[in-house]
């Protein structure tokens, strides 16, 4: 029963490759991208941090591995990397100033940070093409090999993104993960015990950067052209509606929200003056009748207390037990 899940997502994993066709290995491919930022913004909520800087990051991955390609020459297969590497390394600068500030300051000046770095996106267009954008960024390659089948950039977008959902996973449900929680639940008690919380705060930033660094340079190379518009604060709040329509508590939370929202302006092509109305609607919905998401429905509707149904009216705690197996 545990493999179940698992079996599903590989199932839907294939599902593109089988359906077939551009637009279908495009969108499956965005979703892809997509969720390695929603686990990267998962683990900054898991250490009771929200931050709006994740699209700015990305859009820095994206252009450092563009112009890396463009400029220098090299491959986007070194490239990808690189990006990574400046980003963790950016957010290991930022981090001992950043983290040291918390709740709604944090948000500020995380947002802060993202209009700034669009704003240089804009305005510096000797290098970064401004509005217009910079075109003509080489596609993936590996081996010397141009990657141009949508089947197979879908391939590598997704083993990026199972990469980045089992290494969240991991660190979720390992010791880690544990430390984490108590950093949001009680962080005087954790230091108490000897921890640095400072320290874990910029592990985990420096690890989500790097992860939307990964992101942006993908997303560069599969798109093959960049303007500031997809960094900007909205993609951030993108992140935010995915965790918590699919569920903040685990990493299949974000992996559910993904596969929602990604496809939703797509599926609402037709009536696009009601995009903005529908993302309101659903997310007013989850926050006020499904706060633990997707994740925390499914866990309801599959538990052995919702397959046997609940207690009856005059039931006492002790009857529900010997009814459903837990008693003497």
């Amino acid at each position: 029963m545990k493999r179940l899940p698992f079996i599903l997502l590989a199932v839907v994993a294939v599902l593109p490759w089988v359906i077939g066709g551009r637009y279908v290995l495009h969108v499956s491919t965005m979703i892809a991208i997509m969720t390695m930022l929603a686990l990267g913004m998962n683990l900054m909520l898991q250490i009771g941090q929200l931050s709006m800087a994740h699209g700015a990051f990305m859009g820095i991955g994206a252009y450092a591995s563009a112009l890396l390609t463009m400029r220098l020459g090299l491959s986007p297969a070194l490239a990808l990397p690189l990006s990574a590497i400046f980003c963790a390394l950016l957010a290991a600068a930022l981090g001992p100033v950043f983290l040291r500030i918390k709740g709604v300051h944090f948000v500020l000046l995380t947002y802060a940070f993202g209009q700034i770095v669009n704003l240089v996106f804009q305005e510096w267009t000797s290098l970064f093409g401004g509005n217009g954008g910079l075109h003509g960024i080489p596609k993936l390659s590996a081996f010397g090999y141009r990657l141009t089948d949508p089947a197979l950039i879908y391939g590598v977008a997704l083993f990026f993104a199972v990469g980045s959902f089992l290494l969240v996973r991991a660190v979720l449900r390992s010791d880690i993960g544990a430390l984490m929680k108590s950093l949001e639940a009680d962080e005087p008690l954790s230091r108490s015990l000897g921890i640095d919380a400072l320290s874990w705060r910029i592990a985990v930033f420096v690890l989500t950067a790097a992860m939307a660094g990964v992101a942006g340079s993908l997303y560069a190379h599969i798109i093959g052209f960049l303007s500031p518009a997809p960094f900007g604060f909205g993609l951030s709040v993108d992140l935010v509606v995915m965790n918590v329509i699919g569920g903040a508590a685990s990493a299949w939370g974000p992996l559910l929200g993904a596969m929602l929202i990604v496809p939703l302006p797509e599926l609402l092509r037709g009536a696009k003056e009601y995009q903005l109305l529908c993302y309101g609607v659903v997310l007013i919905v989850f926050l006020l009748f499904f706060r633990d998401g997707l994740v925390g429905m499914i866990e309801k509707l599959t538990s052995p207390r919702a397959r046997k149904g609940p207690r009856k009216s005059g039931e006492t705690q002790a009857a529900v037990q010997v009814r459903e197996g837990g008693g003497t």
